[in-house]
């Protein structure tokens, strides 16, 4: 997938975050779409958010995938900068279970939306990304058919 372009952004606010977002890039791959990832925090590095944000439509991304931990921020940030649909990961946290970053995710304001999976819902944000895709490329649909076909077969 290396030579192909990335058309899925992931973008988590820590290091901390890999592991648990391990479950979205390990279902791109499995889906066959080519993504990027990059770490930057909506409070710690906003210029590097900002930046990211506002290119990634003229890298080719067409889908955002946004993690991030209790005030969870970044997916709102990301959507303000950018008019591709966002899907946000509310992180589990040590303070509140997860409930602080989910709450600041469905939170936004209107003209801001964010799609929000559930807390650590890193590999549904994988197979969402993917069901935004294949609603304009017909290879992504076939791919998502399989896989929903597989899983009534099992």
């Amino acid at each position: 997938m290396a030579d192909q372009k990335p058309v899925v952004g992931i973008i988590m606010g820590s290091k901390s975050d890999l592991g648990v977002m391990e479950g979205c890039t390990a279902e791109l791959e499995a889906l066959g779409v080519p993504y990027e990832l990059v770490i930057a925090s909506a409070h710690r590095t906003p210029a590097k958010v900002h930046e990211w944000a506002s290119t990634a439509a003229d890298r080719g991304i067409k889908v955002v995938v946004a993690a991030a931990g209790k005030a969870a921020h970044l997916g709102g940030v990301v959507a303000a900068f950018t008019p591709l649909p966002v899907i946000g990961v509310p992180m589990k946290t040590s303070d509140l279970g997860g409930m602080d970053s989910l709450l600041s995710m469905v939170q936004m304001p209107s003209g801001v939306p964010v799609a929000c999976v559930a807390i650590n819902g890193a590999k549904n944000a994988a197979i969402y990304a993917t069901q935004i895709l294949g609603a304009c490329d017909p290879e992504y649909r076939k791919v998502i058919e399989k896989m929903k076909q597989e899983m009534a077969d099992a």
